[in-house]
Protein backbone atom coordinates (compact mmCIF):
# COMPACT_ATOMS: atom_id res chain seq x y z
CA UNK A 1 0.00 0.00 0.00
CA UNK A 2 1.12 3.60 -0.51
CA UNK A 3 2.50 5.25 2.59
CA UNK A 4 1.01 8.09 4.59
CA UNK A 5 4.01 9.24 6.55
CA UNK A 6 4.80 12.85 7.38
CA UNK A 7 8.19 14.10 8.49
CA UNK A 8 7.98 16.78 11.17
CA UNK A 9 10.57 18.50 13.35
CA UNK A 10 10.10 20.10 16.75
CA UNK A 11 10.61 23.87 16.85
CA UNK A 12 14.02 25.11 17.99
CA UNK A 13 14.20 27.11 21.23
CA UNK A 14 15.76 29.78 18.98
CA UNK A 15 12.70 29.90 16.67
CA UNK A 16 12.19 33.62 17.28
CA UNK A 17 15.56 34.27 15.57
CA UNK A 18 14.32 32.73 12.31
CA UNK A 19 14.83 34.47 8.99
CA UNK A 20 12.31 36.90 7.51
CA UNK A 21 12.73 38.33 4.01
CA UNK A 22 9.43 39.71 2.64
CA UNK A 23 7.65 40.82 5.83
CA UNK A 24 8.36 42.95 8.90
CA UNK A 25 9.76 41.06 11.89
CA UNK A 26 7.28 40.46 14.72
CA UNK A 27 7.83 39.05 18.18
CA UNK A 28 7.37 35.27 18.19
CA UNK A 29 6.00 33.48 21.27
CA UNK A 30 8.03 30.24 21.22
CA UNK A 31 5.88 28.47 23.83
CA UNK A 32 2.73 29.22 21.84
CA UNK A 33 4.51 28.10 18.67
CA UNK A 34 5.26 24.72 20.26
CA UNK A 35 1.58 24.35 21.20
CA UNK A 36 0.55 25.21 17.64
CA UNK A 37 3.10 22.75 16.23
CA UNK A 38 1.77 19.98 18.47
CA UNK A 39 -1.78 20.71 17.32
CA UNK A 40 -0.61 20.66 13.68
CA UNK A 41 1.02 17.25 14.20
CA UNK A 42 -2.09 15.95 15.92
CA UNK A 43 -4.23 17.12 12.97
CA UNK A 44 -2.05 15.05 10.64
CA UNK A 45 -2.38 11.98 12.86
CA UNK A 46 -6.14 12.43 13.26
CA UNK A 47 -6.51 12.24 9.50
CA UNK A 48 -4.52 9.07 9.00
CA UNK A 49 -0.92 10.24 8.76
CA UNK A 50 1.90 8.63 10.70
CA UNK A 51 4.19 11.41 11.92
CA UNK A 52 7.93 10.72 11.88
CA UNK A 53 9.97 13.15 13.99
CA UNK A 54 13.32 14.21 12.59
CA UNK A 55 15.92 14.71 15.34
CA UNK A 56 15.68 18.29 16.63
CA UNK A 57 18.17 20.88 15.41
CA UNK A 58 18.05 23.27 18.35
CA UNK A 59 20.84 25.50 17.03
CA UNK A 60 18.97 26.09 13.76
CA UNK A 61 16.16 28.64 14.29
CA UNK A 62 14.32 27.72 11.08
CA UNK A 63 14.59 23.94 11.41
CA UNK A 64 10.87 23.45 12.12
CA UNK A 65 10.30 24.29 8.43
CA UNK A 66 11.40 20.80 7.51
CA UNK A 67 9.95 20.88 3.98
CA UNK A 68 12.80 23.10 2.80
CA UNK A 69 15.43 20.42 3.43
CA UNK A 70 14.26 17.65 1.08
CA UNK A 71 12.20 16.97 -2.05
CA UNK A 72 10.63 13.52 -2.26
CA UNK A 73 9.45 12.09 -5.59
CA UNK A 74 8.33 8.46 -5.54
CA UNK A 75 11.01 6.69 -3.47
CA UNK A 76 13.77 9.23 -4.13
CA UNK A 77 14.67 11.85 -1.52
CA UNK A 78 16.67 14.75 -2.92
CA UNK A 79 18.44 16.48 -0.02
CA UNK A 80 18.37 20.20 -0.66
CA UNK A 81 21.11 22.79 -0.37
CA UNK A 82 19.23 25.71 1.19
CA UNK A 83 19.68 29.11 -0.36
CA UNK A 84 20.25 30.63 3.07
CA UNK A 85 23.64 29.45 4.30
CA UNK A 86 22.48 29.55 7.91
CA UNK A 87 20.02 26.74 7.15
CA UNK A 88 22.40 24.20 5.61
CA UNK A 89 23.10 22.44 8.90
CA UNK A 90 19.43 21.40 8.97
CA UNK A 91 19.80 18.78 6.24
CA UNK A 92 21.91 16.15 8.06
CA UNK A 93 19.14 15.01 10.39
CA UNK A 94 16.62 14.90 7.56
CA UNK A 95 18.98 12.81 5.44
CA UNK A 96 19.23 10.28 8.27
CA UNK A 97 15.44 10.19 8.66
CA UNK A 98 14.63 9.55 4.99
CA UNK A 99 17.39 6.95 4.73
CA UNK A 100 15.85 5.07 7.69
CA UNK A 101 12.52 5.11 5.86
CA UNK A 102 14.11 3.37 2.87
CA UNK A 103 14.36 6.29 0.46
CA UNK A 104 17.00 6.38 -2.24
CA UNK A 105 19.00 9.49 -1.28
CA UNK A 106 20.43 12.07 -3.70
CA UNK A 107 21.78 15.56 -3.07
CA UNK A 108 21.88 19.08 -4.49
CA UNK A 109 25.55 20.05 -4.83
CA UNK A 110 27.38 23.37 -4.92
CA UNK A 111 26.91 25.73 -6.76
CA UNK A 112 23.27 24.68 -6.77
CA UNK A 113 20.84 25.97 -4.16
CA UNK A 114 17.33 24.67 -3.73
CA UNK A 115 14.71 24.96 -0.99
CA UNK A 116 12.00 22.31 -0.83
CA UNK A 117 9.43 25.07 -0.37
CA UNK A 118 10.11 26.04 -3.98
CA UNK A 119 8.90 22.67 -5.30
CA UNK A 120 5.23 21.96 -6.02
CA UNK A 121 4.26 18.50 -7.30
CA UNK A 122 1.05 18.16 -9.31
CA UNK A 123 0.86 14.59 -10.50
CA UNK A 124 4.00 13.95 -12.52
CA UNK A 125 4.56 17.68 -13.11
CA UNK A 126 7.06 19.25 -10.75
CA UNK A 127 7.00 23.04 -10.64
CA UNK A 128 10.12 24.63 -9.21
CA UNK A 129 10.33 28.28 -8.23
CA UNK A 130 13.40 30.10 -9.49
CA UNK A 131 13.89 33.03 -7.17
CA UNK A 132 15.48 34.09 -3.93
CA UNK A 133 16.43 30.72 -2.43
CA UNK A 134 16.64 28.43 -5.49
CA UNK A 135 19.09 29.19 -8.29
CA UNK A 136 19.44 28.00 -11.88
CA UNK A 137 21.98 25.31 -10.97
CA UNK A 138 19.58 23.96 -8.36
CA UNK A 139 16.80 23.79 -10.93
CA UNK A 140 19.11 21.93 -13.35
CA UNK A 141 20.08 19.39 -10.69
CA UNK A 142 16.46 18.85 -9.69
CA UNK A 143 15.61 18.21 -13.34
CA UNK A 144 18.52 15.78 -13.71
CA UNK A 145 17.43 13.86 -10.60
CA UNK A 146 13.69 13.65 -11.25
CA UNK A 147 13.16 13.53 -15.02
CA UNK A 148 14.58 9.97 -15.28
CA UNK A 149 11.84 8.98 -12.79
CA UNK A 150 9.12 10.27 -15.13
CA UNK A 151 8.74 13.81 -13.78
CA UNK A 152 8.20 16.83 -16.01
CA UNK A 153 10.08 19.69 -14.34
CA UNK A 154 8.78 23.21 -15.04
CA UNK A 155 10.68 26.25 -13.74
CA UNK A 156 8.57 29.27 -12.79
CA UNK A 157 9.64 32.73 -11.57
CA UNK A 158 9.25 33.67 -7.90
CA UNK A 159 9.88 37.29 -7.02
CA UNK A 160 7.06 38.43 -4.72
CA UNK A 161 7.27 35.83 -1.92
CA UNK A 162 9.85 33.65 -0.18
CA UNK A 163 9.09 30.34 -1.93
CA UNK A 164 6.91 29.09 -4.78
CA UNK A 165 4.64 27.39 -2.22
CA UNK A 166 4.31 30.69 -0.38
CA UNK A 167 2.38 31.74 -3.50
CA UNK A 168 0.66 28.59 -4.81
CA UNK A 169 -0.29 25.03 -3.92
CA UNK A 170 -2.69 22.60 -5.62
CA UNK A 171 -6.06 20.99 -4.96
CA UNK A 172 -6.61 17.23 -5.31
CA UNK A 173 -7.79 17.62 -8.94
CA UNK A 174 -4.57 19.46 -9.87
CA UNK A 175 -6.03 22.97 -9.91
CA UNK A 176 -3.37 25.38 -8.69
CA UNK A 177 -4.58 27.94 -6.15
CA UNK A 178 -2.95 31.21 -5.18
CA UNK A 179 -3.50 34.75 -3.97
CA UNK A 180 -3.15 36.48 -7.32
CA UNK A 181 -1.23 39.62 -6.23
CA UNK A 182 1.62 37.34 -5.06
CA UNK A 183 1.75 35.00 -8.09
CA UNK A 184 4.25 36.06 -10.76
CA UNK A 185 2.67 34.31 -13.75
CA UNK A 186 -0.66 32.54 -13.06
CA UNK A 187 -0.90 31.74 -16.78
CA UNK A 188 1.91 29.19 -16.41
CA UNK A 189 -0.53 26.83 -14.70
CA UNK A 190 -3.09 25.01 -16.88
CA UNK A 191 -5.82 25.57 -14.27
CA UNK A 192 -5.53 28.43 -11.77
CA UNK A 193 -8.04 29.41 -9.10
CA UNK A 194 -7.47 32.74 -7.31
CA UNK A 195 -8.20 32.77 -3.58
CA UNK A 196 -9.05 35.83 -1.45
CA UNK A 197 -6.37 35.51 1.26
CA UNK A 198 -2.60 35.10 1.15
CA UNK A 199 -2.62 32.22 3.64
CA UNK A 200 -5.48 30.63 1.72
CA UNK A 201 -3.00 29.73 -1.02
CA UNK A 202 -1.54 26.98 1.15
CA UNK A 203 -3.19 23.58 1.45
CA UNK A 204 -1.92 20.16 2.48
CA UNK A 205 -3.85 17.29 0.90
CA UNK A 206 -4.86 14.96 3.71
CA UNK A 207 -6.83 12.56 1.51
CA UNK A 208 -10.54 12.06 1.08
CA UNK A 209 -11.11 15.65 -0.02
CA UNK A 210 -9.75 17.04 3.25
CA UNK A 211 -7.45 20.06 3.07
CA UNK A 212 -5.24 21.13 5.97
CA UNK A 213 -5.33 24.95 5.99
CA UNK A 214 -4.40 27.89 8.18
CA UNK A 215 -7.14 29.25 10.41
CA UNK A 216 -6.14 32.73 9.15
CA UNK A 217 -7.89 32.05 5.81
CA UNK A 218 -11.61 31.69 6.66
CA UNK A 219 -12.85 33.20 3.37
CA UNK A 220 -10.75 30.76 1.34
CA UNK A 221 -11.91 27.87 3.52
CA UNK A 222 -15.51 28.88 2.78
CA UNK A 223 -14.74 29.11 -0.95
CA UNK A 224 -13.13 25.66 -1.05
CA UNK A 225 -15.87 24.10 1.08
CA UNK A 226 -18.35 25.42 -1.46
CA UNK A 227 -16.43 23.54 -4.15
CA UNK A 228 -16.86 20.25 -2.28
CA UNK A 229 -13.62 20.14 -0.28
CA UNK A 230 -13.42 19.73 3.49
CA UNK A 231 -11.10 22.28 5.12
CA UNK A 232 -9.34 21.24 8.32
CA UNK A 233 -8.19 24.45 10.00
CA UNK A 234 -5.15 24.81 12.25
CA UNK A 235 -3.78 27.93 13.94
CA UNK A 236 -0.15 28.46 12.89
CA UNK A 237 -0.03 32.18 13.63
CA UNK A 238 3.41 32.15 15.27
CA UNK A 239 4.92 30.44 12.21
CA UNK A 240 3.20 32.86 9.85
CA UNK A 241 5.24 35.62 11.53
CA UNK A 242 8.29 33.84 10.05
CA UNK A 243 6.79 33.38 6.56
CA UNK A 244 5.81 29.82 7.42
CA UNK A 245 2.69 28.03 6.21
CA UNK A 246 0.99 24.65 6.58
CA UNK A 247 3.03 23.05 3.80
CA UNK A 248 6.48 23.86 5.17
CA UNK A 249 5.90 22.29 8.61
CA UNK A 250 5.95 18.74 7.23
CA UNK A 251 7.11 16.57 4.33
CA UNK A 252 4.42 14.19 3.16
CA UNK A 253 5.68 10.82 1.91
CA UNK A 254 2.88 9.34 -0.21
CA UNK A 255 4.68 6.96 -2.57
CA UNK A 256 6.87 4.85 -0.32
CA UNK A 257 5.35 1.41 -0.73
CA UNK A 258 5.34 -0.48 2.54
Amino acid sequence: MPSQKALIRRPSPRLAEGLVTHIEREKVDVDLAVEQWEAYAEALRTHGWETVEVDPADDCPDSVFVEDTVVVFRNVALISRPGAESRRAETAGVEEAVARLGCSVNWIWEPGTLDGGDVLKVGDTVYVGRGGRTNAAGVQQLRAALEPLGARVVAVPVNKVLHLKSAVTALPDGTVIGHEPLVDMPSLFPRFLPVPEESGAHVVLLGGGKLLMAASAPKTAELLAGLGHEPVLVDIGEFEKLEGCVTCLSVRLRELYV
